[in-house]
């Protein structure tokens, strides 16, 4: 069994509380994202910790409101720019309003997506550029990078099948080419620094997930 980070670090400076961890998991719809995030957030709170669980788009009520203008069908036309664009807004407010004020507080932020998600999907998938969606969230979010980002990869056929009970939003609905574009995005960006990922494979059973999951989060400071 890995052991976690403890709950009180010793801070910076006398006085100080130190900074929260900030945990993303990416990958594509239906790998088992929202699964291993609420598993991780409960074994970290009952490790003691003060843990953050949320999810974008959304975390605020604006966040919310967009979630569902920009994932929900009947909203009118979409186009990839107006997109990429949205999912930026939502993303600015959440690091502002919710991320960055829990991390000071020592909070760990464990988020269902976050700026890979815009990337791969608006970048890759929408061909819009992966490097100009980088920079435009780099802008939104001002420069907040998670500690490490877990990454669940899953072939986008499997991955429909896994979500075949459920009705598809905008995104899910689009091709597997689509989302075979978007995989290989997520995959190119663990291999290019690979100090911040953790990659692996969503058919592996939950728990063996979890214990994965929990074992690279007992490693960071």
């Amino acid at each position: 069994m890995s052991t976690l980070p403890a709950a009180a670090d010793t801070p910076d400076s006398p006085g100080s509380v130190p900074r929260g961890l900030f945990i993303a998991f990416e990958g594509g719809d239906g790998a088992g994202k929202s699964t291993q995030a609420k598993l991780l957030a409960a074994a970290l709170e009952a490790s003691g910790r003060a843990v953050l669980l949320t999810r974008e788009p959304g975390g605020t009520p604006i966040g919310e409101k967009l979630r569902s203008l920009v994932l929900e069908h009947g909203q009118g036309e979409i186009d990839a720019r107006t997109e990429a664009l949205i999912f930026a807004a939502a993303r600015a407010a959440h690091a502002a309003q919710v991320i960055r004020p829990a991390l000071a507080a020592g909070t760990t932020v464990i988020t269902d997506r976050y700026v890979d998600s815009s990337v791969a999907y608006q970048g890759a998938g929408r061909e819009l550029g992966e490097d100009r969606v980088r920079e435009l969230n780099e802008w939104a979010t001002a420069g907040l990078h998670p500690d490490v980002t877990v990454l669940l990869d899953v072939a986008p056929q499997e991955a429909r099948e896994r979500r075949a009970d459920n009705a598809p939003d905008r995104l899910e609905s689009e091709p597997d080419r689509f989302h075979q574009r978007i995989r290989q995005a997520f995959l190119a960006l663990a291999q290019a620094r690979p100090e911040h990922y953790l990659v692996l494979n969503a058919r592996l059973d939950v728990a063996t997930l979890h214990a994965s999951v929990l074992a690279r989060v007992g490693e960071l400071p």
